[in-house]
């Protein structure tokens, strides 16, 4: 089979992105600076080679798929499998809360034990994993030979950075999960390899922008 292509999004910035307030699968938009991302992001795809453009049904990510498949003129499909980690009874709260409140799980949580799952119907990093590697994986199979968008949250690029680069989820992070950045894999039946991460030269330049940035 021949490979697929991905390039793996981060959706835009949200409010709750800059106040530091864990989302994790509640439904929040874009604010203004994300909205501009997420145009940036589908001019700088506007030339690619992509057959389809895949998206967390979450709002902030297929706000930020649909530019991208605007630009690419092909079809943005919602795929709950690229949904950001639940984080049950966490979300919606800050770390510093989390910390106060619950210090047991925050320590778990800051330590990144593998299976340690947030109350209420959290997941565990390997349950994240496992989702994110199943869902990636059946839609590549989808596309030998072609290129792929994917859009999705840090939680979910997270998994998928180190599942290409063989790295387990607790080691810790040396890499970045920046918002709008473009990031591309490559995926046969052998698995995902890494081919570029964290590219935000498209957010750089603002001269090149026809679109004033907030």
């Amino acid at each position: 089979m021949e490979a697929t292509r991905i390039i793996a999004v981060r959706h835009g910035e949200t409010a709750w992105n800059v106040a530091a307030r864990i989302q994790g699968q509640l439904d929040v938009g874009l604010n203004d600076t994300g909205r501009w991302q997420a145009r940036r992001v589908g001019e700088a795809l506007a030339s690619e080679d992509i057959a389809t453009v895949y998206t967390s049904d979450l709002g902030r990510a297929r706000e930020t798929a649909h530019p991208i498949g605007a630009a690419a003129r092909v079809p943005v499909i919602p795929e709950p499998g690229l949904r950001e980690r639940c984080f049950g009874l966490f979300e919606g709260k800050t770390f510093a809360e989390i910390e106060e409140t619950w210090p047991d799980h925050a320590h778990h949580w800051r330590k990144r034990i593998p299976e340690w799952e947030p109350p209420e119907g959290g997941e565990s990093l390997l349950q994240l994993r496992a989702r994110v590697t199943r869902t990636v994986e059946t839609l590549a199979a989808r596309h030998p030979g072609q290129q792929i968008v994917v859009v999705a949250h840090g939680g979910v690029l997270d998994a998928l950075y180190r599942v290409a680069t063989r790295q387990e989820v607790n080691a810790p992070r040396t890499w970045e999960l920046p918002n709008g950045a473009i990031n591309r894999l490559l995926w046969t039946p052998e698995g995902l390899t890494l081919v570029g991460w964290s590219d935000t030269q498209h957010l750089d330049h603002e001269a090149l922008d026809e679109h004033a940035r907030p």
